[in-house]
C-alpha cells in the first residue's frame, strides 16, 4: 500500500470536505478543502460540488485512482436507500454510477458513519483490536459502525434503536444535550442507558466514541459504567475522508 494516494470526500448536511489520503499512514497529504453543501442537496447539485473538489486535487492522483465518497444515508451496493440532511430524491439513486460518470474515474460511496468507523478501525483507536468493535459518532444524531475482526457490518443505524419509547438519538445525541441544556452528568445518564442496551445486544469488545464532542470525552466517558472499554476516537473530523478513501481503495 506504500505511496498509495486516494481521494476521500465527506458529504455532510452543511459542508463537503475532501483531501487526498496516504493509505500507508492513514493521513491527509494536503490541506482539507471545504465547500458549502448546495442548498437543497439534490444529487445533481451535490455531484457538481463534489466534482469541483475532486478537480482541485487531480494533479496528485493517478488517472485510474478511485475516489471514496461518504453520504449521510444507508448505502447498499452503491445505491442510496435513505436520506438524512439531503434531498429525498437521493433515495434509490445509484450514487456510485452518478459520481463515477461525473468525475470520470471509479467512485465508491459509503455511509458516513461506516466511513468514520473504517478510519478508526484501520488507523485509529480500533487498530489491531480483534473481536467486535463498535464505533459511534455523537453529533446531531448518533451514527454507528460495527466491525467483526476488522470487517464492517454496514448500515447498522443503531442511533435509531427504540429505547424507553424514544428514538435513541433524540435523547442521547450530542444535540440533545445542547438543546435541553443538560449537564455532563445528566447527559452521561442518557448515554449510560443507550450504551447499556447496545452492549446487551452486541457484546462489543471495544466501544469507540467519535463526533465533535469526543474532544471533551474526559467530561462524560469516565461517568459511564460498561463491561467493554469505551474510548474516544482519534481521527476526529478527518475520519470520514480517511475512511472513504480506504473503502474506495479496497473495493476498487
Amino acid at each position: 500500500m506504500a505511496n498509495t494516494q486516494v481521494l476521500g470526500i465527506d458529504i455532510g448536511g452543511s459542508g463537503i470536505k475532501g483531501a487526498p489520503v496516504d493509505l500507508a499512514e492513514g493521513q491527509l497529504t494536503a490541506e482539507r478543502l471545504r465547500v458549502d453543501t448546495p442548498e437543497g442537496a439534490t444529487p445533481g447539485d451535490v455531484a457538481d460540488a463534489v466534482a469541483w473538489v475532486a478537480e482541485q486535487f487531480a494533479g496528485q492522483l493517478t488517472t485510474d485512482s478511485p475516489v471514496g465518497i461518504t453520504v449521510p444515508a444507508v448505502v447498499q451496493q452503491g445505491i442510496v436507500r435513505s436520506a438524512a440532511n439531503i434531498d429525498d430524491s437521493w433515495i434509490d439513486t445509484d450514487a456510485d454510477a452518478l459520481f463515477t460518470q461525473r468525475l470520470g474515474r471509479p467512485v465508491h460511496v459509503v455511509n458516513d458513519a461506516d466511513a468514520a468507523g473504517e478510519a478508526e478501525v484501520h488507523y485509529g483507536a480500533g487498530r489491531g483490536v480483534s473481536g467486535v468493535v463498535l464505533v459511534t459518532t455523537l453529533g446531531t444524531g448518533i451514527g454507528s459502525a460495527l466491525f467483526v475482526d476488522g470487517t464492517l457490518v454496514p448500515n447498522t443505524e443503531l442511533g435509531h434503536l427504540e429505547i424507553d419509547g424514544h428514538d435513541a438519538e433524540s435523547r442521547a445525541a450530542s444535540s440533545a444535550r445542547e438543546r435541553e441544556g443538560l449537564s455532563w452528568k445528566q447527559w452521561a445518564g442518557r448515554l449510560q442507558r443507550y450504551y447499556s442496551v447496545v452492549e446487551a445486544l452486541f457484546s462489543p469488545d471495544l466501544i469507540i466514541v467519535g463526533g465533535g464532542v469526543s474532544k471533551r470525552a474526559d467530561k462524560f466517558l469516565p461517568l459511564l459504567d460498561l463491561r467493554a472499554p469505551i474510548v474516544p476516537a482519534q481521527l476526529r473530523n478527518q475520519a470520514g475522508i480517511i475512511g472513504a478513501a480506504w473503502h474506495a481503495h479496497h473495493l476498487g
